[in-house]
């Protein structure tokens, strides 16, 4: 008897514990690739601010990120893109209020040491060198991926910039099903629904990280990133004439020059590199999902991403849906 009172005593002041110890707040958030590094630096921080709040990140293309709040209506609490205008684009009103843009980066060629040609590829030459025999390379998906659309946009520019229309031929119109037409105007790009390349010369993936692994593997000889990407992953890299590296806003009115159709559509002219983050209007824990945008666009969250070779933008820029 005396044993059962005890063990009656324990499992009472068991379930007290248990009943007082208040669930995590699940916060699920879907982000660009490139965010991967410096938002598992910025969660380490956030968590330990916020004990009982546990955040749960997913990455991917920031066009899939987007596609599976509107399309798949995956639950997400905030959602962190490396094209800002996606948000204004496919999710105002009915999705999303509003985007605070955060960060700036750049383009790069990136390669290894064991990349074919690895001496001599310089700012100048890479295009050349991108179509020698033997030579191997990737960008991801436009239809995915911001980087994807960004790396066709600035071929497209590079050829205006070279005065070398048979640059995009030889780079792009060869290998994919990617159309193109040039004229006065400029540069316009028709991605098809399904791209279709040739294995031999080009590797194209879902998003743009998803490249790190046959770079560095000695799978593919070059792979266009973002710089940060670049940084963080201690890549060998060549750095593109701000012409059409997209990073600068005084070629604002040359990257217009290029644009692109997505298969899903959407247009989309070349621009300064500019990421956007917003709560979704559906989060199912707006609270704590503020708390997280908050973080990323403070004073501490510019910080790590300047400690992860990123630009931030400090104090984030807003634009609401009219």
């Amino acid at each position: 008897m005396r044993w059962t009172k005890i063990c009656f005593t324990l499992l009472l002041c068991t379930l007290t514990l248990v009943s007082s110890v208040k669930a995590k707040t699940i916060v699920t958030v879907f982000h660009a690739g490139s965010l991967s590094v410096p938002f598992a630096k910025m969660q380490k921080v956030f968590e330990k601010l916020h004990p009982n709040i546990e955040l749960r990140r997913e990455s991917s293309g920031s066009v899939q990120a987007v596609r599976k709040v509107i399309d798949l209506h995956k639950p997400c609490d905030v959602i962190a893109v490396a094209d800002y205008t996606l948000i204004p684009k496919m999710m105002f009103p009915k999705y999303a209020s509003y985007v605070k843009l955060f960060a700036r980066n750049e383009l790069v060629l990136c390669f290894t040491k064991r990349s074919r040609y690895a001496k001599i590829v310089n700012s100048k030459n890479w295009y050349e060198i991108l179509q020698k025999p033997g030579v191997k390379w990737g960008f991801s998906n436009p239809n995915d991926d911001p980087c994807g659309y960004r790396t066709v946009l600035a071929i497209g520019l590079a050829s205006l910039y070279y005065n070398n229309p048979q640059l995009v031929k030889n780079l792009i119109g060869s290998y994919t099903n990617i159309a193109w037409n040039l004229n006065k105007q400029g540069i316009i790009f028709k991605v098809p629904k399904e791209v279709r390349f040739n294995p031999s010369k080009l590797a194209i993936r879902p998003k743009s990280v998803a490249l790190l692994g046959l770079l560095e593997s000695g799978a593919i000889d070059y792979a266009f990133e973002y710089k940060s990407v670049a940084l963080q992953h201690k890549l060998l890299f060549v750095e593109l004439p701000r012409a059409f590296n997209l990073s600068s806003l005084k070629y604002s009115k040359f990257y217009k020059k290029a644009k692109v159709i997505l298969g899903n559509g959407k247009t989309i002219f070349a621009k300064p590199i500019v990421y956007g983050i917003t709560v979704v209007k559906s989060a199912p824990h707006p609270k704590a999902a503020k708390l997280w945008e908050k973080f990323v666009t403070s004073k501490r969250g510019a910080q790590i991403l300047k400690d992860c070779h990123q630009t931030p933008i400090y104090p984030a820029k807003v634009i609401y849906a009219k």
